[in-house]
């Protein structure tokens, strides 16, 4: 693993800060890394064995999604045509 430092707003950081308090992630590293792999996703990017098993992971682990299956059928359907745009 690589380190970085970033610098934010106050109010970002006691932002991440509570979602770690929470329980949603375990540390501000793991929050940051979720985002760059959802972003990666959101774009397109093909993503590894290896990454795609640490998904799978993740959300096992994560538990049950307050989400409804339509609402999480609709935001598939959002990624897979802004995908489809991307490639036309």
């Amino acid at each position: 693993m690589a380190d970085i430092t970033v610098s934010l707003p106050d109010a970002a950081k006691d932002w991440i800060e509570d979602q770690v308090r929470n329980g949603r992630f375990a540390n501000a590293g793991e929050f940051v890394s979720e985002l760059v792999m959802r972003e990666r996703i959101h774009q397109g990017e093909e993503l590894s064995l290896d990454e795609m098993r640490q998904l799978v992971t993740a959300s096992r682990e994560s538990g049950t999604s307050p989400r409804s299956v339509e609402e999480i059928f609709a935001e598939a359907e959002k990624v897979v045509a802004r995908r489809k745009a991307k490639r036309v």
